[in-house]
């Protein structure tokens, strides 16, 4: 066999050495993240941003050619999952399904949720419809990998064939698997959200800020997933970057708290917070009150039934549950504690559009634990009647 053909099948046009290999390989899955979770994620699944044409058609491209998923069908799975997260028809939640099969049979999962046709023209609706989606990367989805390892293997031989390979379970081992996966197991919370997300990291830059996932689902409209100042969100930089040269536009990010001084009772300003960050109450009554409450008793609760405290058992088993039962009927204070929780959670998760209504209980709610005699009950009503939406800072 010719030197050339061996030289070209083990290096391919470009002979590259291994540096150049690795930084076009951080170069191309990077895009590929960065597709997903700006274009896929935060533009069409959610409308938090809109790019220019131009931008949202290389992300659209590249994720076509990288991945073969159709965008349509993946805004279409991931507003289900928000809309049913948890529940049996939520396409991947390890709650339900279980832990390893989401992190690893998660491109199974994505398979059968693509079946469900209804359910993609349900939650599908406003996503790309124009020609060349009709005509080409709807109907020819796979047609993008296989010209990608093409052009792998013409630029890079053998070896671009195996950086393609990498490629190509990407995606389905780091979003499908971890962010479906992990993302709803192991990690910290910072919002007690009506679900199980976590936050994997508090710097989300290996996989494009996708990493803060439950800010995410605290917020899910927000363009902007770090909330926390020791947090970082590399997608929400590339965001501002693209936003600073005209590319993109931010249409919302996660109103932030204010808390005034003083307040006698709860007003309209303290409703229309709590609307706008309802998960914001629980997590500080879990911090401020429940917390404090648990260290002070000195008890080393197993994390499970901590977390218990936390989301008022919601997630513990039929086992578990009664061992939290068996522990607040012998710990009074806690169960007191326990009681107002489940109270106020039951004020917050009112579906009732009548603000005067809510207001109503929220006010009764205060009123009965300023007089529980509890201070750090009394405390925590004082700062919930203040709550009000500080001004957006979209820059910060």
């Amino acid at each position: 066999m010719p030197a050339s053909l061996l030289d070209f099948l083990a290096g391919g046009l470009l002979q590259a050495g291994w540096v150049s290999l690795l930084i076009y390989f951080l170069v191309a899955t990077q895009l590929t993240i960065f597709s997903v979770t700006l274009y896929l994620h935060r533009s069409q699944a959610h409308r938090a941003v809109d790019f220019h044409p131009a931008l949202a058609h290389v992300f659209r491209f590249w994720t076509w050619l990288s991945t073969s998923m159709i965008t349509k069908e993946w805004a279409a799975i991931h507003r289900k999952h928000h809309a049913k997260v948890e529940t049996e028809e939520d396409p991947h939640s390890p709650q339900v399904k279980g832990i390893r099969t989401v992190f690893w049979r998660g491109v199974e999962l994505y398979k059968e949720a693509r079946a469900d046709r209804e359910s993609i023209e349900k939650y599908g609706k406003g996503c790309p419809d124009d020609w060349i989606e009709r005509h080409l990367y709807t109907p020819h989805a796979t047609l993008g990998p296989t010209l990608y390892l093409f052009i792998s293997f013409a630029l890079f031989g053998f070896v671009g064939v195996a950086l393609w390979a990498i490629q190509m379970a990407w995606i389905p081992f780091w979003a499908a698997g971890v962010v479906n996966g992990l993302g709803h197991w192991w990690g910290y919370r910072n919002f007690e959200s009506a679900d199980t997300s976590t936050n994997l990291t508090p710097w989300g830059v290996w996989i494009g800020g996708e990493e803060l996932h439950n800010n995410h689902h605290a917020f899910p409209s927000s363009a902007k997933f770090a909330l926390r100042k020791f947090e970082f969100d590399i997608g929400w930089a590339a965001i501002r970057v693209f936003e600073a040269v005209g590319l993109a536009k931010v249409l919302r990010i996660a109103p932030s708290l204010d808390v005034r001084p003083n307040i006698a009772m709860p007003d309209s300003e303290t409703i229309r917070a709590l609307l706008a960050i309802r998960f914001q109450a629980m997590t500080d009554y879990y911090r401020s009150v429940t917390l404090p409450a648990l260290r002070e008793a000195k008890v080393k609760l197993p994390r499970p039934l901590r977390r218990g405290l936390a989301d008022g058992g919601r997630w513990l088993d039929d086992e578990k549950r009664a061992r939290l039962q068996a522990w607040l009927a012998e710990s009074p204070r806690m169960a007191q504690l326990a009681e107002f929780r489940a109270k106020l959670s039951q004020v917050l998760d009112e579906r009732s559009h009548d603000a005067q209504a809510t207001l109503a209980r929220l006010q009764a709610w205060c009123a009965e634990a300023e007089a529980s005699g509890n201070a750090a009950l009394q405390a925590f009503s004082m700062r919930l009647k203040g709550y009000a939406l500080a001004p957006a800072r979209i820059g910060a």
